[in-house]
């Protein structure tokens, strides 16, 4: 278990600079700072984010007492997104709570919500993303391999991918607008054209709406050391062929990127989801159309 210790934070939403063209959201809400699930490819291990041993973990103890403030100061409605430094469903949210009462209050200020996810521990807060869905609210659960035991060794703490297939298959059977963040593919790991081909085949029997693929990953100083100590221990012999060919580079894009694309326009599913567009207020005539 994760060493936890609590702090008071001194702000929980944090705006968004560029618009965002592949999410949508305008503000991160990160509720906790590290992250359980140690997943080896994790960017926020990376040294410009300042985070450091992600697995030590904190729990912003004033987060909601935070979030209804800085709701209640917003003029326009705009979309939060969740786990952006952290996944806002590992292990401890169970007993936490933290995240459900995150999502209540969003409700109860009827703001839209996009929630990224690895965990099938969403489930449990189906009904209070349902009352979000009257405004908005999409869900991505982020599907890297169709094979359990390759999830269990790149994304070790995290739930396996035939949970997560079916916490996205209860979702879409309940409404929810849901989707699959596809992403990363590994080279060399997972990059595989079957891998792509298994998981879109499975997301559309899922009732996925949309996939958001990235055909590699992204490596920095930090984020790239923790990576090739976990390829030296789990895929021995890749460290080298990451180091010949992608040497100190920001994105490592998969050799076979032509032969994933095909694949993936065989399959119909959209590649880019639908934002939340706030509703316009109703006009009227000035006449009366019936006189």
């Amino acid at each position: 278990m994760s060493a936890v210790q609590y702090i008071q934070a001194k702000s929980i939403l944090s705006k968004i600079r560029q618009t965002d063209s592949f999410f949508g959201i305008a503000y991160n809400m990160n509720l906790y700072r590290g992250c359980q699930h140690g997943c080896i490819y994790c960017d926020t291990r990376s040294e410009c984010y300042g985070v450091g041993d992600i697995s030590q973990i904190s729990v912003k103890q004033n987060a909601i007492e935070l979030l209804v403030g800085e709701l209640r100061s917003k003029k326009q409605k705009a979309t939060i997104g969740t786990g952006s430094m952290n996944d806002p469903y590992m292990p401890m949210e169970k007993e936490m709570g933290l995240t459900r009462r995150a999502l209540q209050t969003i409700s109860n200020f009827r703001f839209p919500v996009h929630i990224i996810t690895k965990s099938d521990l969403i489930v449990r807060d189906l009904d209070v993303i349902k009352e979000i869905s009257k405004v908005y609210a999409a869900v991505s659960i982020t599907i890297t391999t169709a094979d359990d035991n390759l999830a269990s060794k790149i994304e070790p703490y995290a739930p396996v991918t035939s949970a997560r297939f079916r916490a996205l298959e209860q979702l879409s059977a309940a409404g929810v607008y849901t989707g699959i963040t596809l992403m990363p593919l590994l080279p060399y790991i997972n990059d595989t054209v079957q891998n792509l081909r298994d998981i879109l085949n499975r997301a559309k029997d899922s009732g996925a709406s949309y996939v958001i693929p990235m055909f590699g990953l992204t490596l920095r100083k930090g984020s790239r050391d923790y990576f090739y100590q976990a390829l030296d221990a789990q895929f021995p012999g890749i460290k080298a062929n990451y180091q010949a060919r992608f040497g100190e580079q920001y994105e490592c894009f998969s050799s076979h990127w032509k032969e994933l694309e095909n694949e993936f326009q065989k399959h119909d599913l959209p590649r880019r989801m639908k934002f939340y567009e706030p509703q316009l207020p109703r006009q009227f005539s000035l006449f009366n159309e019936n006189l």
